[in-house]
């Protein structure tokens, strides 16, 4: 069964703590590696964003990322691989993503992270509507 992989809201800076003081028992890793997403206030044609609304059809979404977290393990020598991503209205300034890898060595961490951040943005299907300023909104297109 795929993990959840979906918070409502926010990602708070406590999951990102709790999730590294969770590991300090597990003496194998010598290496980890951490890439936060985070809401930027863009202008686009003039208007800032000031949030993204994140939805996700869910349960494929998370088939899709237990896939590419598999692949990771198949194609680096990890110890562990967490990935949350928010649903719901997320402001500028507050974080959307979190993938944390753990690594015997520090290079297969950093590797995979960026295979993961790399894959999901590819492949999972998890939208986004940029809300600006004026509160009016358009679907996000990455940049």
């Amino acid at each position: 069964m795929p993990k959840k992989i979906f918070i409502q809201g926010a990602i708070p800076p406590e999951k990102i703590s709790d999730s590294i003081a969770k590991h300090q028992s597990k003496t194998e890793i010598g290496g980890h590696s951490i890439f936060l997403g985070q809401i930027r206030a863009d202008e686009v044609d003039g208007k800032a964003v000031t949030a993204i609304e994140y939805t996700a059809y869910e349960e494929m979404a998370e088939k899709e990322i237990d896939k590419i977290r598999e692949e990771a393990f198949e194609k680096f020598d990890l110890t562990c691989a967490h990935i949350y991503h928010s649903l719901g209205k997320i402001q500028a300034g507050e974080l959307c993503f979190f993938v944390f890898t753990s690594s015997a060595h520090r290079k297969a961490a950093r590797e995979a992270n960026q295979f993961l951040v790399d894959e999901i943005k590819e492949r999972v299907p998890i939208f986004g509507k940029e809300i600006f300023e004026d509160e009016t909104h358009q679907w996000k297109v990455n940049r």
